[in-house]
């Protein structure tokens, strides 16, 4: 099977995330949105793709489909409970991950089904929380240690809508 070469547009085919300088109501509900729906879209990409092209990286040097399914999942579940931290604690340190390191473990070469069920009931779970917050609830604060930041909850939601919908991309090159 032929991979795609590492280019921008195969390492960022939807572009790279732009950080909102502010938010609106408008601004959360297509977040809310992408959210909630990005299991049915991620689900109806993957029903498309053989076990070959689920074992093919959707670029030169990149992970593999099958790894990139189970990063969304851990990803997104990491998302869920960064999300409930910003919501019960006052500017909490998150905790990062090494996620390249995550994708050599032996879960990430298996079925995707288990995957595919974690997103599901991830992002149910954070359609719920999301959509019983208070406006705002969007400008609580967290710190990411490792990039030395602070953003607040409306960047989260901004950026795991983006996330979602970046990594489906990646699997439709898969498709090519």
């Amino acid at each position: 099977m032929t991979i795609n070469a590492d280019t921008p547009a195969s390492r960022f085919p939807i572009g790279r995330f732009v950080e909102p300088e502010s938010h609106t109501a408008d601004d959360l509900k297509l977040w809310f949105e992408q959210i909630s729906h990005l299991p049915h879209h991620l689900i109806k990409v993957v029903q498309e793709l053989s076990e070959a092209q689920l074992d093919t990286p959707y670029r030169e040097g990149g992970w593999t489909g099958r790894q990139v399914i189970h990063h969304v999942a851990d990803s997104h579940l990491n998302c869920l409970t960064r999300v409930k931290l910003v919501l019960t604690e006052e500017n909490p340190v998150i905790k990062p991950y090494d996620e390249n390191a995550w994708a050599k473990l032996p879960d990430y070469a298996e079925n995707v089904d288990s995957a595919l069920d974690i997103i599901r009931g991830v992002h149910h779970k954070l359609s719920v929380v999301l959509k019983a917050c208070r406006p705002d609830d969007f400008d609580r604060l967290y710190t990411h240690p490792q990039y030395g930041y602070t953003r607040s909850l409306a960047y989260l939601c901004a950026l795991y809508a983006w996330h979602g919908a970046h990594h489906t991309a990646h699997l439709r090159l898969l498709m090519k």
